[in-house]
């Protein structure tokens, strides 16, 4: 983490990078705590700092709770007050902490369920990666391509200016639909990776496979043979690295019990929903 850290360039403590840099220390920090007190929840029964909050009523309370929470806030406050040094980046950092604490559980909001410790529950782990980079390019110094465009719309016509800004945002959003999370959020600052993801075969289980390859079997089919050799190739190594960063899943849904989920996980014992 210090590592990451002492790469970044030096002009990211400049007065107009710094609160974005108190935010991504936040974000990481919190990240890195979060993580390293359910893992030890999950081997003691207990936390670093604290372990399962259930009120008396049953009650499981989830940190997102407090992140959801901490966003809303301080979010509020920055545009509510506009304050200077040193509050701005203390409320950056706060925010970075929300942020975090939400994204943590990421999977859990998607699913509607306690999958933390299932296969599915990496799904965070994406989530935090992504966020991570989204701040991290904005933070080097890199901007969207559409936006730097913005100040020369002055020299081109208006409908040429708007062609392009739409024409970048639509090869992003295109990638996500296919499935590419990671390609359409780079291709944001850097345009033609989104291209190459908007070109490429959809994934077989993205909203764009199932709307647009379903009345054709054979473009279906040749997605799903390059998600397989994807998975040979990358996947397993991307599951070994997410389960360094995050902890290996240990438990299964009842409901999806007897079958693989597609993250290579077997059904596996223990409660579901247990952070331990």
């Amino acid at each position: 983490m210090f590592l990451f850290f002492a790469t970044l360039p030096m002009h990211v403590l400049d007065d107009a990078k710094r609160p974005l840099f108190f935010l991504l220390v936040g974000f990481i920090l919190t990240f890195v705590l979060a993580r390293l007190n359910t893992r030890v929840t999950r081997a003691r029964g207990a936390g670093l700092v604290v372990g399962s909050i259930v009120t008396a009523g049953g009650l499981h309370i989830h940190h997102s709770v407090f992140g959801i929470i901490g966003m809303i806030v301080f979010g509020i406050l920055e545009f509510a007050l506009h304050p200077g040094s040193p509050w701005v980046e203390l409320f950056a950092l706060a925010f970075g902490a929300g942020a975090a604490l939400t994204l943590d559980e990421f999977a859990l909001i998607l699913h509607l369920e306690d999958v933390y410790w299932t296969g599915e529950g990496r799904t965070s782990i994406d989530a935090v990666i992504l966020g991570v980079t989204f701040i991290t390019l904005l933070l080097t110094g890199l901007t969207p391509r559409s936006i730097g465009e913005v100040g020369d719309l002055a020299a081109m016509s208006r409908w040429v200016g708007s062609a392009l800004i739409l024409s970048g945002a639509a090869f992003v959003i295109v990638s996500y639909l296919k499935g590419k999370l990671f390609m359409g959020t780079v291709g944001i600052f850097v345009p033609p990776v989104a291209v190459i993801g908007a070109l490429r075969l959809a994934k077989p289980s993205s909203p764009w496979a199932h709307r647009r390859y379903a009345g054709n079997p054979g473009k279906l089919e040749r997605a799903r043979r390059r998600d397989e050799g994807f998975n040979r190739r990358w996947r397993q190594g991307k599951l070994y690295l997410w389960d360094v960063i995050g902890g290996k899943p240990h438990l299964h849904l009842p409901h999806r019990r007897g079958r693989h989920d597609d993250h290579g996980n077997h059904p596996g014992g223990g409660s579901p929903g247990s952070r331990i």
